[in-house]
């Protein structure tokens, strides 16, 4: 789904957006540039072709000003001027996903993925890694049905080095495949899999649905990760293969955004990549229209809290005429408080949550609707599907209302100017419409497709895809209760078809012949270091002595508002925990004014939100808005903070839905782990202890009465503080914030930390968790609370290279040399009262004992050796130039705002933090390690399959005492 509005709203808003886009593209490089027929008058290099540039322009349209170019090997090269941070992002996408792939030979595209970070001839193993964060980057990539892409965001003085990293993958990869990085990256594929399907609940619900959806072989019949007995069966030669047939400049698009040259962007893009042979030329995916003979009833039993049911329908393909209605039509049914999904499921209690959507994909979509049954209330699934299939019937007769596609329009119009807050953000769109649509410029085809849609087409595409058509219709069900589903299954798994590969033709490799003089071993230096700048803070007082800290940014016409409480758990009694987040969720409710469904319909239709949520200190009202709606949604805010009803329905509803949360995260490994690793930390009689949702029994014993006398004696302005980044300045925001000068209320006493237990440490606390694909582990213990400049900003320098870094070298040991994880990692966090230490990663579970071996061996390794010279050299690099990126978008600015507020910090604590880091040496390092890495005063949280891990972490000598999901010793 993308981007449109109504054309009343769209005025205004995209009036503002164009504007902001013509500022972009006038920050004029020492090129000049900034029109069209500069550009075309440019020397390019030889082999570049301007294809077209776009400019943004004051007429009300909505546009991210770029140039396109060509290589004569088919490479296209998408360029986005934006000067207004020191920072460059990169993205190369390539026209390949699970959907290329072949049966049998499912997950190929996911895997290249994970094989690409794995070095390339002149890349050696984990370098990848280690070059971008090192420049002060950050990088990922991403793979689906359709493109896979690699992209990272770095300091403006590094362009020429990503270009060299990314062409080196592209053209020099198949030289530096070797069978052991195959196999650790299956590993690691596998690991992944088990972390985020087979482990997870729910995980393998798209899955089974592709597969009931679409016909056999259909390319989005299997997932993205692919089936572990394809991976299983394909070797290096299979990879080798589908990197030759799909990984060819002319089947790739490279966007690059930010703060750059274009002429010597275009030299470097030229020059590194301009050598690279074509591949084989493809033709567009065909889209064949799915159809179902009758409805396919599937079902799952899985270690879920919350039955879950799922209603698929096939509908059209991405760019389809008809997408856009029957977006429209699942806003409609199933997204907010004004859907119908919410007031027939969600509001009665029936679902803890309740939604519909309409996915896309290049050769199909689906109209889904998903519903996560209250146990308490719904004994089987069928009895959700009856409500959703009358809730489509009430459709038929509201039919469609006006605010229905006010509301609509306006959130994507709004959502379309978020996006744009970024580089990264403007970059992704381009890339994806230049892949998709052989256009960059499909913001505003989007908006013209959306800004179309009437409500004749909506009820049409509704009668057409969905009224009396047959559907997939999956119940997932907890273990051992397999009477809860809907229906019997009515369709089975099949057992796959696998072809036949032998005597396939090997593809041979063309290796790029480079011009006389490039040496790609060289790793290209990086330019002047840009001049980084923190944002410029102003600061005011409104109403009862509410401090406001506040900093501008002109980048984009939004808004965006931190309301922050100083009470949250930590103002709890023990037999009432979760009080404070039950409360913020009732501030999202009524008021005595209006209800939840028509104060959602306003904020809809202003694109706006407004939230509330409680953590150990703070309760925080948060908001975000289009800046010409600032008014109009403050006034929201305020009735919100000032007059919430406190409904008895609501708030039956909602502690019914907090207790279900509350066993379904009993469920999650990870989730388990953590909690128990926080309450033996900082022990039973402390509230922030504890899962800021509480306990069942604690949930459960709160009253309405305790929630209105939570809010009276907590939600007070003597305790408030504001932080806002806006495009407006701040006079304009003093204007915007004076109605919380009507806002009154009580002194409120501070909370007091009980004293905390003596750890037994050296105990390793067990959790089963049967039939666990993967383990849980935690290991740790308490530290120093939150200091910018002090020992525990010098801890967290320290273990940066520990633990703190993807090429870190715990993550290194557990995931790229061993294959047990997906991730490890360890770091320092403290708040203003304690903090503590800790290592965490989700394992294999057969390699559980091994892989608490190798946390044990890193961590004491490090306490007594110290960092290397080449790792303070490489910490310092990363942590030093990461802050060009580190303020760019509203978002960035409110935390470090968030920061300053919270610590009582001036600006210049960043400027502290450089010296202290510059300075830093191995000796301090070292004796910092040595002081808080002592292994023998950690604990162990383990979460993992008993029956198969237990014996072997016992034979690790550690005390092991076994407890449940509540913390409580089993006997």
């Amino acid at each position: 789904m993308t981007f449109f509005n109504t054309k009343p709203l769209l005025a205004s808003a995209a009036m503002a957006l164009a504007l902001t886009a013509c500022q972009a593209a006038e920050n004029k490089s020492d090129t000049g540039v900034t029109n069209t027929e500069s550009i075309a008058n440019m020397d390019l290099p030889a082999g570049v072709t301007l294809i077209e540039t776009v400019q943004g322009s004051d007429s009300g349209e909505v546009v991210i000003p770029y140039s396109k170019f060509r290589l004569d090997n088919g490479l296209t090269v998408v360029l986005h001027q934006d000067k207004s941070d020191p920072l460059v992002h990169v993205d190369v996408t390539y026209h390949v996903g699970s959907g290329r792939e072949e049966p049998g030979r499912s997950g190929f595209a996911h895997f290249f993925e994970h094989m690409q970070f794995q070095g390339s001839e002149n890349v050696a193993d984990e370098e990848h890694f280690k070059i971008i964060t090192e420049a002060g980057g950050t990088l990922n990539g991403t793979t689906n049905s359709d493109r896979t892409n690699y992209f990272e965001t770095v300091p403006s003085n590094q362009l020429e080095k990503m270009l060299w990293l990314e062409a080196d993958r592209m053209g020099f990869f198949l030289d530096a495949v070797t069978q052991e990085k195959f196999e650790v990256q299956r590993e690691t594929v596998k690991n992944e899999r088990g972390q985020s399907y087979d482990n997870r609940p729910y995980g393998l619900l798209w899955e089974r649905v592709g597969e009931a959806l679409y016909p056999e072989g259909h390319p989005y019949s299997w997932s993205t990760i692919g089936y572990l007995e394809d991976l299983d069966r394909a070797d290096l030669n299979d990879l080798k293969k589908f990197f030759m047939n799909w990984y060819g400049p002319n089947n790739a698009v490279i966007t690059i955004g930010g703060d750059f040259n274009t002429v010597q962007t275009l030299e470097w893009v030229k020059t590194y990549f301009g050598t690279i042979p074509a591949g084989p030329e493809h033709d567009a995916p065909v889209y064949e229209e799915i159809t179902l003979d009758a409805d396919r009833y599937i079902s799952l039993e899985d270690n879920v809290q919350l039955p879950l049911l799922y209603m698929a329908w096939p509908t059209v393909h991405a760019n389809h005429p008809d997408e856009a209605p029957l977006d429209v039509l699942a806003n409609i049914m199933g997204q907010g408080q004004t859907s119908l999904l919410y007031k027939n499921l969600q509001k009665p209690g029936l679902a803890v949550q309740a939604s519909a959507g309409h996915s896309c994909r290049e050769i199909s979509c689906s109209f889904t609707m998903l519903a996560l049954a209250n146990p308490g209330r719904v004994q089987k699934l069928s009895d959700l599907e009856s409500t959703i299939r009358e809730s489509l019937v009430e459709f038929e007769g509201r039919g469609v209302l006006d605010d229905d596609l006010t509301r609509v329009k306006a959130s994507i119009v709004s959502g379309l100017i978020y996006g744009l807050e970024s580089v990264s953000g403007k970059v992704s769109q381009l890339a994806a419409y230049e892949t998709f649509r052989d256009n960059p410029n499909g913001i505003g085809d989007d908006i013209a497709r959306y800004e179309g849609v009437t409500k004749e087409d909506v009820t049409r595409v509704y009668d057409k895809y969905i009224k009396n058509n047959p559907a997939v219709i999956m119940s997932i069900v907890p273990k051992g209760k397999p009477e809860m589903i809907a229906n019997a299954d009515t369709w089975q798994r099949y057992e796959r078809t696998i072809p036949d590969f032998s005597g396939e033709a090997e593809q041979t490799w063309s290796r790029p012949e480079d011009p006389e003089g490039l040496d790609r071993s060289i790793v290209p230096a990086s330019g002047p270091n840009p001049t980084i700048k923190v944002p410029d803070t102003y600061t005011f007082s409104v109403g009862d002595d509410i401090e406001v800290l506040g900093a501008r940014n002109t980048e984009v016409p939004t808004t965006t508002i931190s309301l922050r409480i100083k009470a949250g758990q930590s103002h709890e009694t023990l037999d009432k925990l979760g009080l404070a987040s039950l409360t913020a969720g009732l501030m999202s409710e009524a008021t005595t004014e209006r209800t939840a469904e028509e104060l959602s319909n306003e904020l809809d239709k202003l694109g706006s939100s407004v939230s509330f949520s409680a953590g150990d200190t703070f309760t925080t009202m948060r908001i975000r808005t289009l800046t010409e709606n600032l008014d109009d949604t403050i006034a929201i805010a305020m009735e919100k903070l000032l007059k919430p009803k406190f409904d008895p329905e609501d708030f039956a509803r909602d502690k019914a839905n907090q207790i279900q949360n509350i066993k379904a995260g009993k469920k999650e490994a990870s989730q388990t782990a953590s909690n128990l690793f926080n309450i033996m930390m900082y022990g039973t009689d402390n509230p922030t202890a504890y899962s800021n949702d509480g306990t069942e029994a604690s949930v459960e014993a709160i009253t309405l009465e305790d929630v209105k006398a939570f809010y009276a004696a907590h939600y007070s302005p003597k305790i408030a503080s504001v932080i806002a980044v806006s495009d407006l300045d701040k006079t304009a925001m003093e204007k915007a914030l004076s109605p919380l000068s009507d806002w009154k209320g009580p002194d409120v006493a501070s909370s007091e930390i009980k004293d905390f237990p003596q750890l037994d440490t050296g105990t390793l606390y067990f959790v089963d968790k049967p039939n666990a694909a993967q383990s849980e582990i935690r290991v740790g213990k308490r530290a120093l609370p939150y200091d910018a400049t002090g020992e525990y900003y010098r801890s967290g320098l320290m273990n940066y290279p520990l633990g703190g870094a993807f090429n870190s070298r715990i993550n290194l040991n557990l995931r790229e040399d061993k294959g047990y994880t997906y991730g490890a990692r360890s770091f320092f966090n403290g708040d203003e009262k304690s903090g503590w230490f800790r290592a965490s990663a989700g394992v294999r579970a057969d390699s559980t004992a091994a892989s608490i071996v190798e946390f044990a061996k890193e961590i004491q390794l490090y306490q007594q050796s110290g960092i290397t010279e080449d790792e303070l050299k490489f910490t310092k690099s990363a942590i030093g130039q990461r802050d060009a990126r580190a303020y760019e978008t509203p978002s960035q600015k409110l935390g470090f705002l968030s920061r300053m507020a919270t610590y009582d910090l001036k600006p210049s604590y960043i400027d502290e933090q450089a010296d202290i880091l510059a300075n830093m040496t191995k000796s301090e390092i070292d004796e910092l390690a040595a002081k808080h890495l002592q292994l023998g005063e950690m604990i162990m949280v383990v979460v993992g399959d008993k029956a198969e891990v237990y014996d072997d972490v016992v034979a690790l000598g550690y005390k092991v005492v076994e407890i449940d999901a509540d913390g409580n010793p089993i006997k």
